[in-house]
């Protein structure tokens, strides 16, 4: 049987939607692990940075459906066998307005989508909204909407909440998308939900003999303070390949690298260690988040340090830009506004926000010319032709999504 590891047997899933509409109790409730792990995160209540956890799904041999899917391997129902499925990463992105940049780069590491609306709030929120769009910039089709807070109103509540959802999805990416009403918090209806992921979100087809090519979400230090220099152990880079398998002893390279000075130095470096699904790993393809050990010092990868990189083996990355020419496609509206603030034309020496992959920084427009602009980068980006951008603009201070562009 084929390592599922290695043969991408794992599917990544963003949570997306509102802040405070239960994204990361949904995730405790279906893996038991709170996604929020930051100090910071822990004291203010919201999710600041990617989190991440997983879970195996388990289908019971004599239950019925929905009964038959739970993440243990005893059905919780009859106490029987369960046979296992596949092995789902979860990825949370925040939903507060002020740090939409981050759920950009949740995008771009996973393979659908749980789109949060909660049931005691009147739908659209505005990051509700902007998180939509969001996906239908990327590209993510596979989504399944969970209406969540269901046990703090009434039956008729439920139900007219559920009615605003449907309108508010008509024409988008999500029109078709099951909703699966639940409570996270009671645990109530998990089961109908893990059935609704193993039938909506499919496992894509992974291409293992490209050039691989891993988007860094995190990347750590794991030395405690103290540790013997002898015993210090290289940093740590975390994050999904998108395509190819990495294996201990690659030489690898990671672009765009460090700054020094003026300029961005990639780095290059060999794989000392590989973990995923929670098991250590002599070789990982796409498919689930993956932590890669490196010889690097761990100086480098401290506090996420090399967060917005992409890691490849060397001299197979993409080229790292300093400016970018861009086909634009923009909004007719300001998306996860309050109020409707139309979409202006991008002009020459505006500022502008642009993300890729995980990756993301300002710029100034050096030149406008109806749907094609140029624009010089603060900090340079590891990006292919044909990419999508995603542009934003400041509103009152805060970047908003304006649309998209398409790198010539």
């Amino acid at each position: 049987m084929a390592n599922p590891e290695v043969s991408g047997g794992g599917v990544n899933i963003g949570l997306f939607g509102h802040v405070d509409h239960g994204k990361t109790t949904i995730v405790e409730a279906i893996t038991g692990k709170w996604a929020d792990v930051h100090s910071e995160e822990m004291k203010r209540g919201i999710t600041i940075r990617l989190g991440y956890a997983e879970t195996t799904v388990y289908r019971c041999k004599k239950c019925k459906e929905p009964n038959c899917y739970c993440t243990t391997k005893k059905c919780p129902a009859c106490f029987g066998d369960t046979e296992p499925l596949r092995t789902i990463s979860f990825v949370d992105a925040p939903g507060h307005n002020a740090l939409m940049a981050t759920v950009l780069s949740g995008t771009s590491l996973i393979d659908g989508a749980l789109l949060i609306i909660s049931a005691d709030e009147e739908c659209p929120q505005p990051q509700s909204a902007e998180h939509l769009m969001t996906l239908d910039i990327v590209g993510i089709k596979n989504i399944v909407i969970v209406q969540n807070k269901i046990d703090l109103v009434s039956r008729e509540e439920v139900l007219k909440n559920y009615k605003e959802i449907k309108k508010f999805v008509r024409g988008t990416v999500a029109e078709n998308a099951p909703i699966i009403p639940i409570s996270a918090l009671q645990r109530v209806n998990i089961d109908s939900l893990l059935q609704a992921m193993e039938e909506h979100v499919p496992t894509p087809e992974r291409d293992l003999k490209a050039d691989p090519k891993m988007f860094i979400a995190r990347s750590f230090d794991v030395n405690k303070p103290g540790t013997l220099l002898e015993k210090i152990s290289g940093g740590v880079i975390g994050g999904s390949l998108v395509r190819g398998v990495f294996r201990i002893g690659d030489r690898i390279e990671i672009k765009p690298g460090i700054k020094i000075g003026d300029k961005y130095i990639p780095l290059k470096t060999g794989v000392t260690a590989l973990q995923k699904f929670g098991k250590k790993l002599k070789e990982a393809g796409p498919g689930g988040l993956i932590g890669v050990g490196t010889k690097l010092d761990p100086s480098l990868t401290k506090s996420d340090h090399l967060t917005g990189n992409i890691a490849g083996k060397e001299g197979k990355l993409p080229p790292t830009w300093e400016s970018l020419t861009l086909e634009t496609n923009l909004m007719d509206s300001v998306v996860g506004a309050k109020e409707k603030i139309k979409v202006s034309p991008i002009s020459t020496s505006e500022p502008l926000m642009v993300t890729s992959g995980t990756g993301r920084t300002v710029g100034t427009v050096t030149s406008s010319r109806k749907n094609v602009i140029d624009i010089k980068l603060k900090s340079p980006l590891c990006v292919e032709k044909n990419d999508k951008i995603a542009i934003f603009r400041q509103f009152g201070g805060r970047w908003r999504l304006i649309g998209y562009g398409i790198i010539k």
